[in-house]
């Protein structure tokens, strides 16, 4: 039964209770019939104004009707009056408090990624980073965090994988180790079928191609941070190797020679290094593409004022958002 109903129905028996109260002669038995009448559309009163009153305001159930239903039976008339006026104001007036621009939502999980394919989107680098190195965190949510990085660049989610290495908890290192080893072993892989081609070559153009490939492969074991110690340095030297056997069949290869001078610049041999690079800009490679590493060239070297003038002249550059704070930070040295 709707409020308009138990409404219509409370006043129709509060009507029976006044006339009860004026045709019957007797005042103990006109009061006994008026009292009850009076309770039940008392009652019902209550219950209609109730069903209008804001869910939020309308707790606890019992206690708020005990008071609409005292202050309409104990108050004969006016309480009877003043509540069914009260609550036809309250539902007929407009609301006078602004309505809420804000609403409440339920706190998302931590990790809110259904399958493994949107793991890789919902963690920030930082946040992984910072996230999986908080032991206090749940093991689980770790795990989760960890397949996140999985899908990260090599070059990003190495190095926090060997920092894992040595974690408290041996799921996490378990499977750290397994990610790092997958990886290596892909590139090994790829490694030992590129040096089988290499010794299956006949031609010196066929052989610069290959070993430009098996070049490439070292340095990514390098790049991704795969490699360490005396590993590293054999890597740096075979790729070298490999570099300078491409190098004899591909001479005007810029490319070639931009590799040439990181692998030089990575074992410390800087004017070789800086030889390269020249000889890269001059067939061809866009300065985009070696400007930086000239200028880490020159901040090796201590050569401060020259990394200033080859960061600046880089200021203009589009597509340049990674080396941002690096040209801010050099353009106001």
């Amino acid at each position: 039964m709707g409020s308009s109903k138990l409404a219509l129905a409370a006043l129709l028996a509060e009507l029976a209770a006044f006339y009860g109260l004026g045709h019957i002669e007797s005042p103990d038995l006109a009061l006994s019939a008026y009292l009850a009448a009076h309770a039940p559309a008392s009652l019902l009163l209550a219950l209609a104004v109730y069903l209008l009153i804001p869910l939020a305001r309308s707790k606890p159930r019992l206690s708020v009707l005990s008071l609409l239903f005292c202050c309409i039976f104990f108050v004969p008339v006016l309480g009877f009056v003043g509540v069914l006026v009260g609550a036809l104001v309250r539902h007929l007036l407009p609301r006078l408090e602004a309505p809420s621009r804000f609403s409440a939502v339920r706190l998302p999980d931590l990790d809110i990624h259904e399958s493994s394919q949107k793991s890789g989107a919902g963690f920030r680098q930082a946040g992984v980073r910072q996230f999986l190195k908080n032991e206090r965190a749940p093991v689980p949510q770790r795990l989760r965090a960890m397949v996140a990085l999985s899908h990260a660049p090599s070059r990003i989610g190495s190095p926090v994988l060997r920092e894992l290495l040595g974690d408290a908890e041996d799921d996490l290192r378990l499977l750290a180790y397994g990610l790092l080893d997958n990886r290596e072993k892909r590139l090994n892989a790829d490694i030992h079928a590129a040096r089988q081609k290499l010794a299956a070559c006949r031609s010196d153009d066929e052989r610069g191609r290959v070993a430009q490939q098996l070049a490439a492969l070292y340095w990514e074991l390098i790049y991704q941070g795969l490699v360490q110690g005396d590993l590293l340095d054999y890597a740096v030297g075979e790729a070298l190797r490999h570099t300078e056997t491409a190098l004899a069949a591909l001479r005007e290869d810029p490319a070639l020679h931009l590799q040439h001078g990181r692998l030089l610049q990575q074992m410390g041999r800087l004017d070789e290094a800086d030889a390269a690079y020249q000889r890269a800009r001059e067939l061809g490679l866009p300065a985009s593409r070696v400007v930086p590493y000239l200028a880490e060239l020159a901040f090796a070297r201590r050569d401060f004022a020259r990394v200033r003038a080859l960061l600046q002249s880089m200021q203009d550059w589009e597509g340049l958002s990674r080396l941002e704070p690096v040209l801010k930070f050099w353009g106001q040295a």
